[in-house]
């Protein structure tokens, strides 16, 4: 395992951490659900390799309701039939907001219309803070090499 380099550089930027944590709570008012909002964290953090943010979505999946078989297989959630349509519009947003170099259009309409068609505008934007505060801790960790179970 890898030595961490630092500590969490939110975490050393007087009132950074704080910030974060207070998109987090926010959107608890976007009227995105909690199972919902951890399984994206989860993919996101799948994808972005960064371990205490997967050991945190996981866990936070578990308390809102995802089921074994959806904790097993969120990274090949398309493959499966334990996610219900909304989880997919969801999961595909993420992936494709979480990928923008991937692609030319990195997220395509296909992806935003089916979200759009599952999602108001204000759970659309409650989504899309979620993807991007998660892309954020994500990145910060990984560069730092913050290890799961530290936190």
């Amino acid at each position: 395992m890898p030595t961490k380099r630092m500590p969490n550089p939110a975490s050393l930027v007087p009132g950074a951490m704080e910030g974060l944590m207070a998109v987090n709570k926010a959107l608890a008012g976007s009227g995105v659900g909690g199972k919902l909002l951890a399984l994206t964290h989860l993919r996101v953090s799948q994808i972005n390799g960064c371990g205490p943010c997967v050991a945190g979505g996981a866990s936070q999946a578990r308390k809102h309701g995802a089921t074994d078989q959806q904790l097993d297989t969120v990274a090949a959630w398309r493959e499966t039939p334990w996610f219900s349509e909304e989880e997919r519009a969801a999961l595909a947003l993420a992936e494709a907001v979480t990928r923008l170099a991937d692609q030319h259009d990195a997220v395509p309409d296909s992806v935003w219309d089916m979200a759009a068609k599952h999602f108001d505008q204000e759970e659309l934007a409650g989504l899309l803070l979620g993807i991007a505060v998660t892309n954020a801790f994500n990145r910060l960790n990984v560069s730092t090499r913050q290890q799961a179970g530290t936190w």
